[in-house]
């Protein structure tokens, strides 16, 4: 592949020089850390649409109505929670993977 890397063997060992990132290579970092949080994004989105229809499942025959929709905020909250930490750790590791 084009990681601009070039071994060179000294007969007992193996090195490889590792050059300093380019700009560019840095942009396509960022991308791939934003596609990779938005995938724990919709993950976490997932188990929230799951865990809400168990609990219309559930509304149908043991919990009242109430309960239903107080359970349903309680997980809309910790969903919330998770996709702002998501978030948070995004920026952090944007702004890791930019500085020079």
């Amino acid at each position: 592949s084009d990681l601009g890397l070039t071994p060179a063997n000294d007969g007992n060992m193996i090195r490889l020089s590792i050059p300093p990132l380019t700009e560019e290579r840095r942009a396509e970092l960022v991308k791939l850390t934003k596609k990779f949080g938005e995938e724990g994004k919709v993950a976490i989105r997932n188990i929230r649409r799951d865990a809400n229809d168990d609990i219309k499942k559930m509304e149908k025959s043991d919990i009242s109505e109430d309960e239903s929709r107080r359970h349903q905020d309680d997980i809309q909250k910790s969903t919330d929670k998770f996709i702002a930490e998501v978030d948070k750790v995004l920026a952090a590791k944007e702004k890791e993977i930019m500085e020079v």
